[in-house]
C-alpha cells in the first residue's frame, strides 16, 4: 500500500514541481514521509507479527489446550482398569449357616426291615446314624478362590476400542471449539491493520496541514491572508488530532485483546504484517468439524461391537481353596481343609433381552450424526457462498477507489492552485484535502476488509 502511495505521488509530483508554488514542500514532505515509513517499518521488522503466527500461538496458549493431555491421561487409566480382567482374580471369602435340614441316608424299606428284626431278636438299637454321623445344620466355610479369564468374548477388546474412540472425540471437540478462535483472532488482527491504515494516512494528512499552516502563518503576517484562514487549519489539526486519539484508543484495545489470545505480551508499537494477497483456496472443505463427524462414527461402530461381545460367553479357570465343616466330604461332618479348581463357562442370557434395543439406538444416533453432518455442509456452503460475493465486492471496490483517489487527488492541486491565485477560499481548500483524505482512507478500509473477507473465506474453507 506504502509503495502504491509513493508511485502514485510520483506520477503527480509535476503539478507541485513550479518553484512558485508554496506548496511544493509539502509534496516533498509527503514523498520522504513515505520513504522514512518504509525503512523504519524494514528497519524495525523484528518486532513484527503474522496472521499465521498469531494463530499459532493463539492455539497453544488457549486455556483449552490443556484438556487435551487431561483427556489422554484419563483414557489411558481407563484402559488400564478394562485389561485387569485378564489379570488373575484372587477373593477372600467367609460364609456361616443354619438349614432347617440336612443331607440323610435312607435305606431301602427291605434293608430296613431286616435291620428292624435284627434290632427286635437281639434288644438292639442299631441304625445308619450308629455308622455315620448326621450332618450338622449349622455350617461354617473360609475359603480363598482365584480366577483367571481365558476368553471374555471380545468384551475387553470392544471396550478399549470405545475408551479410544471416546477420547478421539472428546479431543475432535476441542479442536473445534479452538478452530473457532482462529475467528477472533482475524477479527482482531484485520481491525489492527484497518486501524494503522487509517493512522497512517491521518499522518500524512497532518503533516501537509502542518505545512499549510506555516504557509498561512506567513500570509496572515504579511497581509496576504485573513486570520480566519489560519484558524480553519488548526481546528483542521485539533479535529485531526481527536481522530488520532481515538484511533488510538482502539488500537490499544485490540492489542490488549490479541495479547491475551496469543499469551504474549505486545506493545503498542508493534506492527501486523498484511497477508499476502493470494485467492488460491481449495475447493473441497476441510473443517475440523469433518473429521469430528468421522471419529463420532468410530465410536458407534465401537459401541456396536461391545453389544455383540456383552452377549457371548465368558470361558475362564478358576481355583478354590478353604477350611470348612463340613468340606467337601458332606458325610464327614469334621473341621477339614479342602481344595478345588476346573474350568468354568459363563454365559449371560439376559443381555440378549436388550440387544435388539441397544442395536436400533445406536443406528438411530448413527442417523442424527448423518442429519447433523449435512445441516453443518448447508450451513457452510450458505456462509461460503455469501463470503466469495463480499471478495468479489472488495476488489471491485478497490479499483474504483484507485480512480476516486486519483481524481481527488487532481482536485485538489487545482484547488491548491485556485488558492494561490485568491481565487478559493481556505474552507473549500480544506474540504477538498478532508475529501481526498476520505478516499484514501476508504481505500484503505476496502483493502484490508478485502484481505480479512478472503482469510474469513479460508476460514470457513477450512484452511
Amino acid at each position: 500500500m506504502i509503495w502504491r502511495n509513493v508511485i502514485f505521488l510520483s506520477k503527480n509530483f509535476y503539478y507541485f514541481c513550479a518553484p512558485e508554488s508554496v506548496f511544493f514542500i509539502i509534496a516533498m514532505r509527503k514523498i520522504f514521509l513515505l520513504f522514512y515509513i518504509t525503512i523504519t517499518i524494514t528497519a524495525l521488522g523484528q518486532s513484527s507479527l503474522t496472521l499465521s503466527e498469531c494463530q499459532r500461538l493463539a492455539s497453544e496458549n488457549y486455556p483449552l489446550i490443556v484438556q487435551y493431555s487431561l483427556i489422554d491421561a484419563s483414557s489411558e487409566f481407563t484402559l488400564d482398569n478394562i485389561s485387569t480382567v485378564y489379570l488373575p482374580q484372587i477373593q477372600l471369602a467367609g460364609q456361616a449357616t443354619y438349614q432347617t435340614e440336612v443331607t440323610k441316608l435312607k435305606l431301602k424299606p427291605n434293608i430296613q426291615q431286616y435291620i428292624d428284626d435284627i434290632n427286635s431278636a437281639f434288644g438292639a438299637d442299631f441304625s445308619v446314624e450308629t455308622l455315620i454321623a448326621p450332618m450338622p445344620k449349622d455350617q461354617y466355610r473360609v475359603y480363598l478362590e482365584g480366577t483367571q479369564v481365558l476368553w471374555d468374548g471380545g468384551q475387553t477388546s470392544a471396550g478399549k476400542k470405545v475408551v479410544r474412540a471416546t477420547a478421539e472425540v472428546e479431543k475432535q471437540k476441542i479442536t473445534v471449539s479452538m478452530y473457532a478462535i482462529r475467528q477472533k483472532i482475524n477479527d482482531l488482527y484485520f481491525g489492527i491493520l484497518s486501524i494503522d491504515g487509517q493512522n497512517k494516512i491521518l499522518d500524512l494528512y497532518s503533516s501537509d496541514l502542518q505545512e499549510i499552516e506555516k504557509i498561512v502563518q506567513s500570509a496572515v503576517t504579511n497581509g496576504a491572508a485573513l486570520p480566519s484562514d489560519l484558524n480553519l487549519v488548526r481546528v483542521e489539526l485539533l479535529n485531526l488530532d481527536q481522530k488520532k486519539i481515538e484511533l488510538l484508543s482502539a488500537r490499544n484495545s485490540c492489542i490488549s485483546l490479541l495479547s491475551a489470545f496469543i499469551h504474549k505480551n505486545l506493545t503498542d508499537s508493534v506492527r501486523l504484517e498484511v497477508p499476502v494477497d493470494s485467492e488460491e483456496i481449495s475447493a473441497e472443505i476441510s473443517r475440523p468439524e469433518l473429521a469430528l463427524f468421522a471419529r463420532q462414527r468410530e465410536l458407534l461402530a465401537a459401541q456396536r461391537k461391545t453389544v455383540t461381545a456383552k452377549n457371548l460367553p465368558v470361558l475362564g479357570l478358576f481355583v478354590q481353596g478353604g477350611y470348612g465343616r463340613p468340606a467337601l466330604n458332606m458325610l464327614d461332618a469334621a473341621w477339614q481343609p479342602y481344595a478345588i479348581g476346573g474350568v468354568q463357562l459363563k454365559w449371560n442370557f439376559g443381555n440378549l433381552y436388550n440387544r435388539k434395543h441397544d442395536l436400533n439406538l445406536i443406528d438411530n444416533n448413527l442417523k442424527m450424526l448423518n442429519v447433523q453432518q449435512e445441516t453443518f455442509y448447508f450451513n457452510t456452503n450458505l456462509e461460503i457462498n455469501n463470503l466469495r460475493p463480499a471478495v468479489d465486492k472488495f476488489k471491485r471496490l478497490i479499483e474504483k477507489d484507485e480512480q476516486i483517489v486519483e481524481l481527488r487527488a487532481q482536485v485538489r492541486q487545482t484547488s491548491e492552485s485556485k488558492y494561490r491565485n485568491g481565487i478559493y477560499q481556505m474552507k473549500d481548500l480544506i474540504a477538498d484535502i478532508n475529501a481526498e483524505n476520505m478516499a484514501k482512507q476508504t481505500k484503505s478500509i476496502h483493502y484490508i476488509q478485502y484481505l480479512k473477507s478472503l482469510n474469513d473465506l479460508k476460514i470457513a474453507k477450512g484452511e
